[in-house]
């Protein structure tokens, strides 16, 4: 027997240390746009998965954004079949009209579309082929946009979405690996246009910067920023369970937060309570920005008697004596708040 290929190996073992943390029920769905990443993701699964008794499936999305996309998506369902998946599922969504750029609705649109099916199925997780290379991507692009501890964070090998798990296994595979595993398979892999589309920030990065930074650093800064992003998500979950614990003694009966309480606070714990609390009370997290939390911090520690803050979704917050509290929003002429 020919000895394993070792991409092929590395993937379905960061399949199989993924699949061993879920729950035993439902079946696993792979999110597979037909991409090297994806489809090496897929393949793995197909693999892995009933040798661990588990049912898996895969979800290809036709955003109907080019020309032969359905066909595309047709073709990656027939191998998905082939490959011994299901159940299978291709679904199309509408993207135009959605806020926001062509990326954040193209990616609302997916995520939506892929937690109905997995609604629908029971899923116990669904599963997405980031790699480390778009990690690496994910961190430059927050320290370009100033974005944070958060942004800095990347993206989570596990989060929820819409009550289903959300899996990336392969956040510590790189690309090259996944190209290499797709040529060992005879997976001939679609090249989405779009990765190569200097219209966009993430490929003008993957582009010029990252290979940039390569020739110049070596290969090993793309482990060095995956791994930044793994330190500091550990941090934050830190400071985000501290911020709980602050948020629960900061809180007043009337439902506004206690000043004295906020102003003995670091900073930097002080923001992340006044985000939470922002969210709380409704403000979209993707909408809430760094100049909204500050607005609200302004409030704690620079009052002046300055009147409200406005915070996304029409949320305004207004300091009285010595507590914050959420102000309904004026009614409108001729309206009878009831």
């Amino acid at each position: 027997m020919a000895p394993l290929a070792p991409s092929v190996a590395a993937i379905r073992v960061a399949v199989r240390r993924a699949l061993a943390d879920l729950p035993a029920y439902g079946p696993v769905l792979v999110a597979c746009s037909g991409g090297a990443d994806s489809l090496a993701l897929a393949a793995a699964t197909a693999f892995v998965a009933p040798r661990t008794g588990r049912t898996a499936g895969l979800v290809t999305v036709d955003h109907g954004l080019q020309d032969g996309s359905a066909r595309r998506a047709a073709a990656v369902a027939r191998w998905a079949e082939g490959a011994g998946l299901a159940p299978v599922e291709v679904v199309r969504v509408e993207v135009t009209g959605r806020p926001g750029g062509p990326e954040a609705a193209a990616r609302e649109a997916r995520y939506q579309a892929l937690t109905e099916v997995a609604g629908r199925h029971d899923a116990a997780a669904l599963l997405t082929g980031h790699t480390r290379d778009d990690q690496a991507e994910t961190v430059l692009l927050a320290l370009a946009r100033g974005a944070g501890p958060r942004g800095l964070a990347g993206m989570p090998a596990r989060r929820d979405l819409a009550g289903i798990p959300l899996v990336r296994p392969l956040l510590e595979i790189g690309r090259d690996e996944t190209r290499a595993a797709c040529a060992v398979l005879g997976l001939t892999p679609w090249e989405d246009p779009h990765n190569s589309d200097p219209a966009y920030a993430r490929s003008r990065i993957r582009a010029d910067v990252l290979p940039l930074l390569v020739r110049t650093l070596g290969p090993g800064v793309l482990d060095n920023l995956a791994r930044t992003a793994t330190l500091v998500a550990a941090d934050n979950a830190v400071l985000d369970e501290l911020a709980g614990a602050a948020l629960i003694g900061a809180r007043h009966p009337d439902g506004g937060l206690a000043v004295k309480a906020l102003a003995d606070l670091a900073p930097a714990l002080r923001g992340r309570v006044l985000r939470a609390w922002a969210h709380e009370l409704g403000a979209p997290p993707a909408a809430l920005s760094h100049r909204h939390v500050a607005a609200l911090d302004t409030l704690v520690t620079a009052w002046r008697g300055q009147r409200v803050t406005y915070l996304p979704g029409g949320l305004r917050v207004r300091r009285h004596a010595d507590r914050l509290l959420p102000e309904a929003p004026p009614v409108p002429d001729g309206k009878i708040d009831e």
